[in-house]
């Protein structure tokens, strides 16, 4: 199985940025846990802040993954064009947010991906990649 984890905007400073978020893991410390967690699956990390390039890896693994694990970060609650990638590939996806963006200002509380989304998993932290794994695992 192959999955590909792709990060949003501001999330390359996970393990500096605002840890009372976002904790202080980095995602790159993260993934080799992953990896070790579940030594059979090809796990392929992704960070852009650049809208067109998340959406340029979307197409190139859309076709050919058994999933993506996509945290939009700050595009969630904007990006039309990354919710039509989402909607255009054959892949799923499923959604992560570190925190609870229901708990956080109003503006977050909207996802413009979430619908072309398998699912959605907000709020367990870093723990989210895992259960996103986990529903891949589940749904095979």
């Amino acid at each position: 199985m192959r999955l590909q984890i792709i990060n949003g905007p501001n999330l390359n400073l996970l393990g500096l940025r605002e840890p009372t978020i976002y904790g202080n893991k980095k995602m790159e410390d993260y993934i080799i846990e992953l990896s070790n967690l579940y030594p059979t699956i090809e796990i392929s990390y992704f960070q852009s802040n650049v809208e067109g390039e998340i959406i340029n890896k979307l197409h190139e693994v859309g076709f050919d993954y058994e999933g993506v694990i996509l945290n939009g970060g700050g595009f969630t609650h904007t990006s039309v064009a990354i919710a039509d990638a989402i909607a255009a590939i054959n892949t799923p996806v499923v959604e992560v947010h570190i925190s609870n963006i229901y708990a956080r200002e109003e503006y977050r509380h909207i996802s413009l991906t979430g619908k072309n989304c398998r699912g959605v998993l907000t709020g367990f932290g870093m723990h989210g990649y895992r259960l996103a794994i986990e529903s891949f695992l589940f749904n095979q």
